[in-house]
């Protein structure tokens, strides 16, 4: 079999895209040695391959840097887990420890933000007094857009101890304390999603959602007010304009302090009145909620809100107290109806529904699949989308194919530009161009070799970083996302196991060689996704040493699964697993770049599968499993998982096996909390699609031993994907929430505009 093509040559043959094209090649060398010698003081004698990199990075940034300055002047004119004996160990990913060439910090408009103090009523207005101060370090990323010569700025924020924070410990030679505070301040930007099981861990992360609020808005009004372009002046001291040039999306409920900080900073600091301040920020926020399970939707303690944030409890109070007013107005004397809409709720210690303050003080309401925003429309907030309806609606959400193509599968990117032209990378919906390649056998043949070229790369890195000699022709079955009980990585285990078992039953019957390849991390506080990887890990062991299995099937668990892995993983993709339980996925993105890609889905009617099987056929999808009316009726029924085991032999061998330690020899009470809860505490019903799932796996296989009706449904899956593009997602948000027009104008350079100039005067 001839070697694959490196990506980095695939990508030469590319005659599209603009992401690989340089206007200058000559002007890009020079540019190059520059900063390797005067940048970063080096030569080719002692340059490392950091060096270089840097080098490039820094020679690509100056060529960003015009579009990206000449942006921000438009807009004036006109925000790692590894594995260790089959468990998941997290590790310090010190990943700015040798600096970030893209970012560009800006410390001219560094910001003071807030933390506990008291609140203090008097004549001139409510104060927030005797407060610690952190300040916030903007990091400017230049990000830019697909061959328009804009480039937008993403900021991100640093903590920092103020000079004087610990100048006093300093003083009296208390050193130690001195550092430790410093540090205090500091770890708000450190550590990436703090295990908030603990109430130090909540407390940190409540102080991050509100340091990157607090920065992010003062940045905001001080840009609003902006007399010009850079100017740190403020000019504007009206905000009847505030909505119109400024929209927040509320991205889930992690920034909704956001509602409350707005709302100080408008009676409190700009003495705006409350009506008008509530007026201007409820057109100014919209919500997109992204979860539908209790658990994951945030509701923070009381005593540690008014601990931290005094001031902004206050002012969820006033909020709640003017909504539950309004209520028992049109409601009179439903007292549950009060109690279920509060913003604070009371059982077991009063705590503060963020979604509910969210849904308040938003003017749109949004979920990301249609299925997913009927559930939270008719379900979830059934009672605020009865007071409001007009503020519920859909946005599906979508994938960038700049990335998730032509970056990550420029084989695939290069055939389908061949057959319908380049267009498709602007305008994704041009795929359907595709179905009359359906009867082409000559395009089915060169789009599988496209996947085996993929996956004959992709089983050499596995080789190289497992240590486990794969198959290329097997069908790669691949899971990868969160480890999470709803998302049923459980389920696909057992599926495994069940395959092991038939294979050892009966060797000689023919059975289709598999690779399942699973990956994800687990929240380092959730206990039961640890024992889901260990549990994974530890039957890889069993099937990948078994001589009797050979070939057959392999198990590979993804270690450290993050964005560059799934670039690898996903264009080599022949089956993607899109199993949890129908209800539960809002929409899912993986599934979306899987299509893409040429991979085909194994899944449940459950978020943007929904719609990928109306965009592609349902036939052209392997559905199985119980619908949301089904779950809801096993739940009225009463589920017991019991049933399906005894009535279901292959599914209790494969538990018996866990419980009796078959995989875990050396600790056979290894999996017990695993399996009492597969029995007795499962809100996702693993046992109860086990069989539908299982036999649904037997379709893909039958399908894959005839490669002609397997690529041909491949094909019609692509040509399907158009709507899932990200380009449809953000002019649907441009149109319906933020009211504006998404614009394809291409800004002019400044050295583009003086040509201009010259040209006309020549005339």
């Amino acid at each position: 079999m001839a070697k694959p093509l490196t990506d980095q040559e695939k990508r030469r043959q590319i005659s599209i895209r603009g992401i690989v094209g340089v206007e200058n090649v000559a002007e890009l060398k020079k540019g190059f040695n520059r900063h390797l010698h005067f940048t970063l003081v080096k030569d080719r004698n002692v340059a490392t391959p950091r060096d270089y990199f840097f080098a490039l990075a820094h020679t690509v940034r100056d060529h960003l840097v015009g579009r990206w300055i000449r942006t921000q002047q438009y807009y004036y004119e006109k925000c790692p887990k590894k594995i260790r004996d089959g468990w998941q160990v997290e590790e310090a990913d010190d990943w700015l420890r040798h600096g970030n060439p893209w970012e560009k910090a800006r410390p001219e408009f560094m910001l003071p933000v807030h933390f506990y103090g008291k609140v203090e009523h008097t004549k001139t207005g409510t104060k927030w007094i005797d407060t610690q101060v952190v300040l916030a370090l903007p990091y400017d990323t230049p990000v830019p857009g697909y061959m328009n010569n804009t480039v937008n700025t993403m900021r991100l924020w640093s903590a920092r101890a103020p000079n004087d924070f610990n100048l006093r410990d300093f003083n009296v030679g208390d050193y130690i304390q001195a550092v430790l505070d410093r540090n205090l301040a500091e770890n708000i930007s450190r550590v990436l999603y703090p295990n908030d099981n603990f109430f130090e861990g909540k407390e940190l992360r409540l102080k991050q959602e509100y340091f990157v609020v607090a920065a992010t808005l003062q940045d905001v009004i001080r840009r609003f007010k902006a007399s010009k372009f850079g100017s740190t002046d403020n000019a504007k001291t009206t905000f009847d304009a505030f909505p119109d040039q400024v929209a927040i999306q509320l991205n889930d409920t992690h920034p909704a302090l956001a509602i409350p900080e707005l709302m100080r900073i408008f009676v409190d600091i700009e003495k705006l009145p409350w009506s008008k301040a509530w007026e201007i920020t409820q057109k100014t926020f919209a919500y997109t909620n992204h979860t539908v399970l209790p658990e994951a939707l945030e509701r923070w303690p009381v005593d540690l809100v008014e601990k931290l944030l005094p001031r902004h409890l206050q002012i969820i109070y006033e909020i709640n107290q003017k909504h539950l007013d309004r209520i028992a107005a049109l409601f009179p004397k439903d007292v549950d109806r009060l109690r279920r809409m509060s913003l604070i709720e009371e059982e077991g210690g009063k705590r503060i529904n963020m979604a509910h303050l969210c849904i308040v003080g938003s003017h749109a309401v949004n979920g990301v699949a249609k299925i997913h925003s009927d559930i939270v429309k008719t379900q979830v907030f059934k009672d605020f989308s009865e007071l409001e309806p007009d503020k519920f609606q859909n946005k599906t959400n979508g994938i960038t194919p700049r990335r998730w193509l032509l970056l990550c599968n420029p084989g695939l990117a290069e055939l389908i530009a061949e057959k319908i032209g380049e267009d498709y990378v602007k305008d994704l919906s041009q795929l359907t161009k595709l179905h009359s390649f359906v009867g082409d056998d000559v395009f089915l043949r060169e789009l599988s070799n496209v996947k085996q070229e993929n996956k004959l790369k992709f089983s050499q890195f596995l080789e190289k970083e497992y240590k486990v000699k794969i198959n290329p022709s097997s069908m790669f079955d691949v899971h990868v996302k969160r480890i999470h009980e709803y998302k049923r990585q459980l389920l696909n285990c057992l599926h495994v196991v069940t395959m092991y078992n038939r294979i050892k039953k009966d060797p000689k019957k023919l059975f289709v060689p598999r690779t399942v390849i699973i990956g994800g991390k687990a929240a380092p506080g959730y206990h039961m996704a640890k024992m889901i990887i260990k549990l994974i890990t530890s039957v890889a062991d069993v099937v990948n040493n078994d001589p009797m299995v050979g070939s057959k099937l392999k198990v590979i668990f993804l270690e450290n699964y993050r964005v560059s892995l799934a670039e690898k993983v996903i264009p080599a993709t022949d089956l993607s697993e899109q199993i949890s339980t129908a209800g539960t996925e809002a929409s899912g993105t993986g599934n979306m770049k899987f299509m893409l890609n040429g991979a085909l889905t194994i899944g449940t009617m459950d978020g943007a599968n929904v719609e990928m099987a109306e965009e592609a056929g349902e036939e052209n999808l392997f559905i199985f499993g119980m619908r949301v009316d089904d779950v809801a009726a096993l739940d009225k029924k009463g589920y017991d998982a019991k049933e399906y085991y005894e009535a279901l032999p292959e599914l209790k061998l494969v538990i018996d096996q866990i419980d009796n330690g078959f995989f875990s020899p050396k600790q056979p009470d290894l999996f017990k909390d695993l399996i009492n809860m597969l029995f007795y505490h499962d809100r996702f019903k693993v046992f109860a699609d086990y069989e539908a799932y299982v036999k649904c796996q037997e379709k893909v296989s039958q399908l894959y031993m005839n490669p002609k009706a397997w690529n041909t449904m491949v094909l019609k899956n692509i040509a399907a994907a158009g709507k899932f593009s990200s380009d449809r997602t953000i002019k649907e948000y441009a149109r319906d929430i933020w009211n504006m027009e998404p614009s394809d104008l291409k800004i002019s350079l400044s050295s583009e505009s003086s040509n201009g100039v010259n040209k006309a005067n020549g005339k």
